[in-house]
């Protein structure tokens, strides 16, 4: 270790229990690497606050010693955004698992970093109310957070952004902030939530998240959608967005995914392009609903539209979507998963998945499509074997492609698993200008750049 870092580990036990703080090689292996396929890096101490004032004694003493900090959640992003890249510190946040207050009158929920997604709703059900963000992982909410998660319910619900009404934060040098407050609207100052949520852990440390929250729909029912092209699918949804239907999700799987899925969860769905789609609200309502969106389909050529009404059934078939990357994983058991995560204008998403599948069957690398057709984003997945260095670059390639045609198309290099490590050489193609303001943010709030050095920024 560097000497910095040994004083630090050094001040860090005069402030912290013993049992917070720990250089075992294990644990260091456990916060070296995220579910992306960036390679890992051990961090030099994990240390595990218990309040927000833990966080201030850390970040005081990093700031010191100039030492890199890095948030942790339950490791589950997707674009090495908690690789600790410069060593240092790893703060993980899974003893701030509290859930503070439940205001079930404002709609709004206050809760500590550490606290999962599933552990959320269980105890928002009791009110009969719901958290909306659906990644597909139980992450933390601090992590959804820091990359402003979103998933399958942002066509209906919005974004993680649209959710934070207010955030404790610990700033570098230990100062605690608010973002925010508890009102539904303010044009007061500047949007300090909008700059937090994303910033991946690189102003700050969430020590408190307030969000908003909904209530449980009254009748949900869910059904699958079958299509003969990818292009003819995109272009239903777009027809149904268009007219105005209210729906909860709504999700492309290609044929490859399905074929996939299929094996993985022991299903039997046929391997068609297919529309994972969900409605949300009261029966009557829902029928007309429904009713319409059946017609909108079958003028683009649906050959089979299912629903399932019952929520074993409706959990099957999330779980199916959701399980989609794992699948791929365990069905190449060796390989690494290279995915895209771009987002593109509405009329642009057709064309742009028509492009990534060319990119895919250019390559010899086995891969499939899934996305949040709903608002333009998709996935574009394959798996490689690292230890070919031609594979490797194939993967890297196909990435590389499909981040440009979103770019060149007014769209962006990452809808929602954020910037990271993998996304960071696209940031002055994407944000031109602009990026040097960010940087100077960065700089006012952090100036020995010690917090989450190496993410979003190459310099």
């Amino acid at each position: 270790m560097q000497g910095s870092i040994s004083d630090a580990i050094i001040q860090l036990l005069d402030v912290l229990d013993q049992d917070q703080i720990t250089t075992n090689e294990t644990v260091r292996q456990l916060h070296a690497k995220d579910e992306s396929h960036h390679e890992p890096v051990l961090p030099d101490v994990v240390v595990y606050p218990r309040s927000t004032s833990d966080v201030q004694k850390i970040l005081k003493i990093a700031n010191e010693f100039k030492v890199p900090v890095v948030p942790f959640g339950v490791g589950s992003s997707l674009e090495g955004n908690v690789i600790p890249v410069n060593k240092g510190i790893s703060i993980d946040f899974s003893l701030m698992n509290s859930i503070l207050e439940i205001r079930p009158d404002d709609l709004l929920v206050k809760v500590q970093p550490g606290v999962t997604r599933l552990q959320l709703n269980k105890e928002l059900k009791k009110h009969g109310l719901q958290f909306t963000v659906d990644p597909g992982a139980d992450a933390t909410i601090g992590g959804m957070t820091a990359t402003n998660a979103s998933g399958t319910t942002a066509v209906c619900y919005g974004v993680m952004r649209d959710q934070v009404r207010d955030l404790e934060v610990v700033l570098a040098d230990g100062t605690v902030m608010h973002t925010g407050n508890l009102a539904v609207k303010s044009s007061s100052g500047y949007n300090l939530n909008g700059l937090f949520v994303g910033s991946e852990g690189t102003l700050g440390c969430f020590t408190e998240i307030t969000l908003r929250v909904f209530g449980i729909p009254e009748f949900v029912t869910a059904g699958r959608a079958l299509f003969d092209t990818v292009d003819s699918a995109v272009q239903a949804v777009t027809a149904i967005r268009q007219a105005g239907i209210q729906i909860g999700r709504v999700e492309l799987v290609d044929e490859a995914s399905v074929r996939q899925a299929n094996i993985y969860n022991d299903t039997n769905y046929e391997e068609k392009p297919t529309i994972f789609l969900e409605f949300h609200g009261n029966q009557a309502g829902m029928a007309e609903d429904v009713s319409f969106t059946k017609d909108i389909f079958e003028e683009y050529g649906c050959t089979s539209f299912a629903f399932e009404t019952d929520t074993a059934s409706r959990n099957k078939l999330w779980e199916v979507r959701h399980s989609i990357a794992y699948a791929f994983i365990h069905g190449f058991p060796g390989k690494k998963m290279m995915t895209t995560d771009v987002c593109v204008p509405i009329s642009k998403l057709a064309e742009a998945i028509r492009f990534a599948r060319s990119q895919i069957e250019a390559t010899s690398l086995v891969g499939g499509i899934v996305g949040h057709v709903g608002d333009g984003n998709f996935h574009a997945l394959v798996m490689y074997n690292p230890q070919s260095d031609e594979e490797k670059l194939s993967a890297t390639k196909f990435n590389e492609n499909i981040v440009n045609f979103a770019l060149k198309n007014g769209g962006t290099c990452t809808g929602e698993h954020g910037v990271g490590i993998g996304k960071a050489k696209y940031q002055q193609i994407e944000h031109g200008n602009s990026l040097e303001v960010m940087k100077a943010i960065k700089r006012l709030f952090d100036p020995n750049n010690i917090l989450n050095p190496g993410k979003i920024f190459i310099s």
